[in-house]
């Protein structure tokens, strides 16, 4: 059984689900284990770290099969985008920032341009730049997002009509083959999957992740700066994070300036971090995190995915 799309057609997969390059959690081996499943794995790139660029790409690029990396455009430098070219990949997606400094060296560089998008304007600006797909991210999605972004179904065909025939991947709240079939029916070639990867056998995330994950519910979930403040992060305000619950998100909740302003508070986060008060991390997660419910191996997660998919599709036929 296939999908066929204009993505697979593109990219020489089988089926029309990607990997969301997941800074942190999307290595070597979750990539690769997308691609033998017969998506398309993307490695978390995030800032360009040589060292774990140089680690992890050798695990996908082992594969022969198609793959690509991800950046976070607000944090990275010319630099960063051409020592991954070098690696050779199909492709590279750029979120979250500007992309217009880095996409005419992707095209140089043979590997297809993919820009992540949050409103229409984006979206005008990636197709001015020769965008080969685009995603458009809805505000159900996991981690980091548009602050007056729109949800995926009205946002997904909408963009869809406007860069039309440029193929749409749609991302955000998509955990299940309802989802990628919902995809298509919008009019995407296909769907950028994140949490429902990360619980996975091959996620690089710590048991209590995978824990919360799938003990998590998708009215637990909640978009906000306060732990980006706490951390000290360089995310830019413009993109709070959707996270599952947090000590710091009850206790700071509209009191993002006053968090900001105060070190001691931010050395306080850190303290809890380091006596296990609070996690390590914040557990980033979408809104359809209350589908997850099991951990396979992303290799097998893929075709299942899709066969939910199309049974979808036929069924929705048949009324």
């Amino acid at each position: 059984m296939t999908l066929s799309t204009a993505f697979t057609e593109m990219f020489g997969v089988r089926y029309p689900i990607a990997l969301a390059p997941m800074g942190g959690s999307a290595g070597g081996a979750l990539a690769a284990a997308v691609s033998r499943g017969g998506g398309f794995g993307f490695l978390g790139g995030a800032f360009g770290d040589p060292e774990w660029l140089a680690r992890e790409v050798p695990i996908i690029a082992g594969t022969d099969s198609p793959w690509g990396i991800g950046f976070l455009t607000w944090g990275i430098d010319v630099a960063a985008v051409e020592r991954a070219l070098e690696y050779g990949p199909r492709a590279v997606m750029l979120s979250f920032g500007d992309p217009s400094p880095y996409a005419e060296r992707v095209r140089r560089a043979g590997a297809l341009l993919i820009l992540q998008v949050t409103d229409l304007e984006e979206a005008e600006q990636a197709v001015d730049l020769g965008a080969d797909v685009i995603v458009a991210q809805g505000t159900e999605s996991g981690g980091h997002g548009a602050r007056h972004g729109r949800s995926t179904l009205p946002f997904v065909p909408a963009v869809v009509d406007l860069v039309d025939p440029v193929p749409v991947l749609a991302a955000g709240g998509i955990a299940d083959g309802r989802g990628v079939a919902a995809a298509l029916v919008l009019g995407a070639a296909g769907a950028l999957i994140g949490t429902r990867f990360q619980a996975t056998t091959e996620a690089q995330v710590a048991p209590s992740i995978t824990k919360a994950i799938l003990e998590g519910r998708g009215r637990d979930t909640e978009r906000s700066t306060v732990l980006d403040i706490a951390r000290g992060s360089r995310w830019p305000a413009k993109y709070p994070a959707r996270t599952l619950g947090h000590p710091y998100l009850d206790h700071w909740r509209g009191r993002e300036a006053e968090l900001a302003a105060d070190p001691q508070a931010r050395q306080n986060y850190q303290d809890d971090v380091a006596r296990g008060t609070v996690p390590p991390l914040p557990v980033w997660a979408g809104e359809a995190v209350d589908l997850i419910t099991d951990l396979p191996s992303a290799t097998d997660l893929v075709p299942a995915l899709a066969a939910q998919a199309q049974e979808a599709l036929t069924r929705a036929g048949r009324r």
